[in-house]
């Protein structure tokens, strides 16, 4: 990639960000429909993929903001991936990755994301609070990611505005969407709530919402369907 000085002065330069938290605090469960080519559960998920004209079908469907991939290893995403989507359509959009490194943050924003993506099981406390920091910084929203009561202590100790609750184990790649009820309970009300993965029905959306939910991430649902508009419509209830 570019050096890092590079990054940061592109960071700067980049157009002020559209507001991801506020896309998540609309009246009702909002949608964040999620961009990705392949996953390291499910392998190859979409062929011929077209990034922004996927965009553009969840945007007409009435997603709230778009999630995309950019990590290449298990994902096959890239920046070009983002950029493609931010040049299509207005929404807010969350840099989904591993973000290991102050660098990545910076990227982020020179490439036109508005939120990224913590993951409290590869970072400790005082990184998240760090690089939590770095995003506020730049105006970019922070996605804290838990998914037991331990991770989930991380990221409120990190002071998380935004809060996921991921119902897939990243060891085990197991869903159990039981995950985000049990923990929901334990995040005060002053935080945003993501329920992540799993999300594949009108019904789950519903638990979700009852369990104190104010956005759902959906991906593979979306992108393995032949209609993701029309997928969309029906989880919400809009058939």
């Amino acid at each position: 990639g570019s050096p890092f000085w590079k990054v940061k002065k592109a960071a700067e330069r980049a157009d002020a960000p559209k507001n991801f938290k506020a896309a998540l605090q609309k009246r009702g469960l909002s949608v964040i429909a999620e961009v990705k080519k392949a996953s390291p559960s499910k392998g190859l998920i979409c062929r011929d993929f077209h990034p922004g004209e996927i965009a553009s079908r969840y945007e007409s469907a009435g997603a709230d903001a778009l999630s995309v991939l950019t990590e290449e290893t298990y994902f096959q995403g890239s920046s070009k991936v983002l950029r493609e989507v931010r040049e299509t359509v207005p929404l807010p959009i969350l840099r989904k990755d591993f973000i290991l490194s102050p660098y990545q943050i910076y990227e982020a924003r020179a490439i036109g994301a508005d939120a990224i993506l913590l993951i409290a099981a590869m970072l400790e406390t005082k990184t998240l609070k760090e690089y939590k920091k770095i995003a506020d910084s730049l105006g970019l929203a922070s996605l804290m990611e838990a998914h037991n009561e331990e991770e989930l202590e991380k990221v409120l100790a990190a002071g998380a505005e935004i809060v996921g609750i991921n119902n897939r184990d990243l060891r085990t790649f197991r869903v159990d969407i039981g995950t985000f009820t049990r923990l929901a309970k334990l995040v005060p009300r002053r935080c945003i709530l993501v329920s992540e993965s799993g999300v594949k029905s009108r019904g789950d959306m519903e638990t979700a919402a009852r369990s104190g939910a104010d956005a759902v991430l959906i991906g593979e649902t979306l992108m393995r369907s032949g209609n993701p508009s029309a997928t969309l419509r029906e989880l919400r209830g809009e058939s």
